[in-house]
């Protein structure tokens, strides 16, 4: 707790000085979040090659307008609003362009190669490389409202109402998506994970919306106790809540923090001189 408490604390230290013309808070508040920026819209832009331009623009934003954020606002959440509408914009470019299911593995569908992990057989690292393909693409085959709502709630890690603000929308919005998005991607992903897809029987409950419902507080403790009960006594439904519970873990350890491109550091660091060159 102590820590997270001191990650906000340096934030808001970083945030001041750099609104004072600190090249240096400036510059470290874009090494702090440029990571996340890049892993994001290469997530939402489903193409490398666009996400590296849509990351730039997301971090000369962040740069030209830092002097508007206030000081009861997270920066990072008021980021991802801005990469999402930057995402929006770029869709909107690329309108009449051949569609084309982009992973997050590179450019072209360019896989990245991993490094042998001398912990694991290559039988073992070739199935987690089809877990991760599978999760890349069950994600993106989501439309983007829901693809966007899954991204900052399970990958992300960011609240139901941080999710809200960042999209503008209401919780119960970014809920009805997020619920709906997750039951989407474990469908896709249940073969891949070896879970075997059994019918409910004809006096089982919804237990998939149910549990994830569960896990967004929605669900009061009496009703929670009675779908813990059907799940003690049904095969069934207790394996389909465990491949939800599986795909939410691969969710949030999706890809670790991406390195950006060169040509994106040299852009914002040209951003953030105009910026301090600029008068106040």
């Amino acid at each position: 707790m102590n820590g997270a408490v001191d990650e906000v604390g340096l934030e808001d230290a970083l945030l001041a000085r750099a609104q004072a013309g600190d090249r240096a808070a400036v510059e470290a508040l874009v090494e702090r979040h440029a990571p996340t920026v890049l892993r994001f819209v290469r997530t939402l832009c489903r193409g490398a090659r666009d996400a590296d331009d849509v990351a730039q623009e997301t971090l000369l934003s962040m740069v030209r307008g830092l002097p508007s954020v206030r000081g009861d606002a997270s920066l990072s959440t008021w980021l991802y609003a801005v990469a999402r509408n930057a995402c929006a914009r770029n869709r909107r470019r690329r309108v009449g362009e051949p569609l084309a299911l982009d992973t997050l593995d590179g450019p072209e569908g360019e896989s990245v190669p991993e490094l042998a992990d001398p912990g694991r057989s290559p039988e073992e690292a070739a199935a987690s490389a089809a877990v991760d393909r599978a999760l890349t693409a069950a994600i993106d085959a989501l439309e983007p409202g829901a693809r966007e709502v899954l991204v900052l709630r399970d990958v992300e890690g960011l609240s139901a109402a941080e999710v809200a603000k960042a999209l503008d929308l209401s919780e119960s919005a970014v809920k009805s998506r997020l619920h709906r998005a997750r039951l989407s991607v474990r469908e896709a992903l249940a073969p891949v994970l070896g879970h075997e897809e059994l019918a409910p029987g004809p006096s089982c409950p919804d237990v998939l919306a149910s549990f994830s419902r569960h896990l967004e507080g929605e669900i009061a403790p009496a009703d929670c106790a009675q779908l813990e009960r059907h799940l003690d006594g049904c095969p069934r439904c207790a394996g389909a809540c465990a491949s939800l519970r599986r795909t939410l873990e691969l969710c949030r350890h999706t890809e670790t923090d991406a390195p950006v491109p060169d040509s994106v550091r040299r852009s914002v660091r040209q951003a953030i001189q105009a910026f301090l060159l600029t008068p106040g």
